[in-house]
């Protein structure tokens, strides 16, 4: 440095491995699978000190030489809290070096997002060009906590980009220091693997990891692999150590180590200890060896350790008041005992196991002056409080106001993309801020803050518990502020699984109020609407309302359209349909004439108005409220209501026929209930990806996202689990498995005895058990009725009594049919018309057609053309039926292609090429691809691309890592779809 020679350099370059052969196998087997088949995700769990680094180490050397780009990121033991670390760590000098590439790759709207991320996309604070307003809201724009989904599909693609044709590997080491942020993005990432030849690897030190770490490769299905890194055995020990050193010391260093190769490798540096001295642990061995240094190197040492990870130079000096000379002459005896590395400019210790040696050497008092000291540095520089924050929460001192100024800008600015990180640098926040009364008002507003970071974070019950303590800190006369704030501890409540909690906080709070029906009492009696109408007690909600005037002058704004919100729901359950109506459109102007502002402490009411147009059939109305709520909750940080209101968008848009747009919205309320960690949200997104997927043609994952729904075990009893439950049901049926979906949508009803689903959805029931029903009448091994186009038929009895059944259900859905609900009236016609389709082909087709017309009349586009599809099947039973049978099939599948109904669009053509009409093979608007143009699921035009080909079953599994069962199953359902009956027809249906 600086011109000086120095003695002999230890460089940190490692010897040969030793042992490892299955690890390196596994190793080698991740990165062909990578270069193969794409994303692999490859996790080492091994105890501090197995050989996990080095074992990556080898990865990358390997990558390299196949023509990967290795990029290499670490979590610190002493930064947990610095948000996605690890990430910045492996990825921002790669995106500083080729900026204008990257933004190129991923778009300027996307890369302006992640910049609030990684710096390197950031430098000089120099805008993205071309970045517009609508591209990608920023990160601090979205305060709901899901801007961290689009910051994880963000980095996702960007990870793809880099992988490019060439190949990535991306390795995380030590991520049981991750922040939550690093370990959600990890989960997202296995559940949606970025594109391109892109090997992903952690290492991981499983007594210290969340569970939820040992479970990323599990998650990661066939693209998951797991290799245990455990002790060398003696052999491989006195391989290790080598000639020079005796049989007897070998033997003495293998039982003292345990095997394990860092311990092994620090007590091989004690050459000259006797064996019957060498220290009992691996710290114990590394303070011997910090004892050999100069007192000026363990001093910087000390104040490296203090200072960060990987560090700068500049920065310990002022950790440890040295004079920069004095500090480089440190680090030249530091980096030739190997205590550290160079890393380019900066120097980062051989092992974390050395830092914590080295920061546990020195004395705490002496650590906090030296964090203080870093801290000022940090300030005078002009740093961010986000960078300053981990030495303040470590220095500050109880009443320092700056402390606490730093730790609270810091917990702001992260909130969106980190809320975990920003309750922790809160918490610190309120631990240094004075209980006193000038800082009262202060310190209750900073636990508001709290109470909702750790709600977004996924910790709810901390949430509420901190909701709670507030509840407890505000005077008993307090009532609009502990009117607002038990009303947050009772959306907690229920978002945890807990509405006899919330219920009776609500009316102990309520009881404590001298005037029960007094402006600060009507937030909660509100939440007491919610609660009833969420467990199917109409009846109490609809009492609670009556009780509820439209308005008062004392009234906060927007209180009065929040009331207006909760009516229609109540009289849609009651059968009072006009006045739902009536009901609807009042609250519908009230809200389109109230600001942005007035709503967002009401929107869980708003919710309920929004999921109530849908129910009523107002679709146009309910998503222009959807899209509003939404955009309002994102700005305002709800993201428990974000979810809920997404799930309803995602239910409106499959309603009208808007598929891709659906399971576009369905997926993010999935992720974003996943983030929020709440059983209810997620059943509510599960549910209705689970009805865009089915009829979008995707059967597996629909059935997937259904049973998930229904493994959740929450919410038993009210109207959400139901809809689940028929949801999965629904998807069943339309995969062909009739038995199973009939019993489960019967289940999801109650069998029609108090059922606790909504009229349109019990309207849909009976359609779909007729059709069922009907189609099981006249199956005959396989069937490709008319719900997908696909399926294994079942034996339901004979084919007169599953007509009967056919025809019960018709006649029910005509006595539940509803006139005055203009969106579900064709649907008692359709069932009619699969009742009929075997006995009077004539009739049903009729049926039909009348059904295609009052579907259509109400804005329900798909379930139109399945009628205009049941119409046009029944016509070719018809004498000179024919022509009409082409006229409805044409029309279904344009409707089909428009929807993005990949199934029903591919089973429309066959029966038009059967009937000599020429059908374009392009794909359909929403999906594209090969895959929508027969029929088959992505899963499923793989499968049958192989057998094609000529592979078997078993070398089928092998090449998509699937079991060969679950290849029969694919196939037996290609057979059905495209209506052959040997392997030679999948072939030859292909290439039409």
């Amino acid at each position: 440095m600086d011109g000086r020679t120095t003695g002999p350099v230890v460089t940190g370059t490692s010897a040969p491995l030793v042992g490892r052969r299955d690890a390196l196998a596994a190793l080698r087997g991740a990165l062909a699978a990578s270069r193969r088949d794409g994303f692999q995700f490859l996790a080492l769990a091994g105890e501090p000190g197995a050989g996990k680094t080095r074992l990556l180490g080898e990865l990358a050397a390997m990558a390299g030489g196949d023509g990967f780009t290795p990029l290499w990121g670490r979590a610190a033991e002493y930064e947990q809290m610095l948000p996605y670390s690890a990430l910045v760590d492996a990825l921002d000098d790669h995106l500083d070096a080729r900026r204008e590439e990257v933004v190129r790759t991923v778009g300027s709207g996307q890369a302006a997002l992640l910049s609030g991320v990684f710096p390197g996309l950031a430098a000089d604070d120099a805008p993205i060009d071309g970045a517009l307003p609508g591209d990608e809201p920023a990160l601090a724009d979205d305060r709901s906590g899901l801007a961290r989904y689009r910051l994880y599909r963000a980095v996702r693609h960007l990870v793809g980009g880099l992988a490019g044709t060439a190949g990535l590997l991306l390795v995380l080491d030590d991520v049981h220091w991750s922040d939550d942020g690093t370990l959600e993005f990890l989960d997202h990432v296995v559940r949606h693997p970025p594109a391109g030849p892109v090997l992903m690897a952690v290492a991981y030190r499983p007594a210290q990891a969340a569970p939820r770490v040992a479970r990323l490769a599990a998650a990661a299905g066939p693209r998951g692999h797991e290799v245990a890194v455990g002790p060398l055995s003696a052999a491989e020990v006195r391989q290790f150590l080598g000639p020079d050193v005796s049989r007897g010391r070998g033997t003495a260093l293998y039982e003292a180590s345990g095997g394990n190769p860092f311990y092994l490798e620090a007590l091989a540096r004690m050459g000259g200890t006797d064996v019957t001295e060498l220290p009992p642990t691996v710290l114990a061995a590394l303070q011997v060896e910090l004892g050999d240094l100069s007192p000026g190197a363990l001093l910087v040492a000390q104040a490296a350790a203090v200072a960060a990870d990987e560090f700068e130079p500049a920065v310990a000096a002022v950790a440890g008041e040295v004079p920069p000379a004095a500090t480089l002459a440190a680090l030249d005896e530091l980096v030739e005992r190997d205590i550290v590395r160079s890393a380019g400019g900066r120097f980062r210790f051989r092992h974390p196991l050395v830092r914590r040696a080295v920061y546990e050497s020195a004395a705490a008092g002496w650590r906090l002056g030296a964090h203080a000291r870093i801290a000022a540095h940090l300030a005078e520089l002009g740093a961010p409080a986000t960078v300053q924050a981990h030495h303040v929460e470590h220095s500050g001192s109880f009443g320092d106001r700056r402390a606490v100024e730093v730790l609270v800008d810091a917990a702001r600015a992260v909130t969106a993309h980190a809320p975990a990180t920003s309750a922790h640098w809160l918490q610190a926040a309120l631990r240094l801020m004075p209980d006193d009364a000038a800082a009262r008002e202060d310190r209750l507003a900073l636990m508001l803050e709290l109470s909702w970071a750790q709600g977004i974070s996924g910790r709810l019950a901390e949430g509420r518990d901190t909701a709670r303590e507030l509840l407890r800190m505000l005077p008993e006369d307090d009532y609009p502020r502990r009117g607002r704030a038990a009303r947050v501890c009772a959306l907690m409540e229920r978002q945890l699984d807990r509405p006899q909690e919330a219920r009776a906080l609500l009316l102990d709070e309520l009881s404590r109020m001298p005037n029960p029906r007094a402006a600060a009492a009507v937030p909660m009696r509100m939440r007491l609407v919610a609660e009833s109408m969420m467990r199917v007690d109409f009846r109490a909600a609809q009492a609670v309302l009556d009780l509820m005037p439209d308005n008062a002058d004392d009234w906060e704004p927007g209180l009065a359209v929040a009331v207006a919100a909760l009516r229609p729901m109540p009289a849609l359950a009651a059968r009072r349909t006009d006045d739902a109506m009536r009901y609807a459109e009042i609250a519908g102007k009230l809200l389109a004439d109230a600001p942005d502002e007035h709503l967002s402490e009401w929107l869980d009411a708003i919710a309920w108005l929004c999921w109530a147009e849908s129910y009523l059939g107002r679709y146009g109305e309910a998503l222009r409220h959807f899209d509003r709520a939404a955009a309002v909750a994102r700005s305002t940080g709800q993201t428990y209501i974000l979810t809920n209101l997404l799930a309803g968008r995602a239910k409106t848009l499959v309603a009208t026929g808007r598929l891709a747009e659906a399971r576009a919205t369905a997926e993010e309320s999935v992720e974003g209930a996943r983030l929020l960690d709440s059983g209810q949200q997620l059943v509510f997104a599960l549910t209705q990806l689970c009805l865009a997927e089915s009829w979008s043609g995707d059967d597996e994952a629909a059935v997937r996202a259904g049973e998930e729904a229904v493994r959740c075990g929450v919410g038993a009893g009210e109207t959400w689990e139901a809809t689940a439950r028929y949801a999965r049901g629904q998807a069943l049926v339309n995969a062909g498995r009739f038995a199973d979906g009939v019993e489960a949508v019967l289940d999801a009803c109650n069998r029609f005895e108090s059922p606790r689903v909504d009229p349109g959805t019990l309207l849909q029931a009976c359609e779909t058990l007729a059709y069922a029903d009907a189609s099981r009448e006249t199956s005959t091994g396989v069937d490709a009725g008319a719900g997908t186009g696909a399926g294994t038929g079942v034996d339901a009895g004979t084919g007169t009594e599953a007509a009967a059944r056919a025809a019960q259900w018709a006649a029910l859905a005509v006595r539940l049919e509803e006139p005055r609900l203009p969106a579900y009236c064709g649907f008692a016609a359709l069932a009619r018309a699969h009742a009929l389709a075997r006995q009077d082909p004539s009739a049903a087709a009729e049926a039909a057609e009348e059904a295609a017309r009052l579907l259509a009349a109400g804005e329900r586009r798909l379930d139109a053309g399945r009628a205009l599809l049941t119409a046009g099947l029944a016509h070719l039973g018809v004498p000179g039926g024919r022509s009409r049978a082409r006229e409805n099939l044409r029309a279904a599948a344009e409707v089909f292609d428009s929807c993005g109904a990949r199934a029903l669009k591919a089973r429309t053509e066959r029966e038009l090429r059967r009937l000599g009409v020429r059908v374009g093979g392009g794909a359909t608007t929403a999906a594209g691809g090969e895959a929508a143009r027969f029929g088959l699921s992505p899963r499923e035009l793989e499968v049958a691309l192989l057998v094609a080909e000529g592979l078997t079953n078993q070398q089928v599994a092998q090449r998509l890592f699937l079991s060969v069962r679950t290849v029969e199953t694919h196939l037996s359902r290609i057979f059905a779809k495209l209506e052959v009956t040997s392997r030679v027809g999948v072939a030859t249906a292909l290439t039409r």
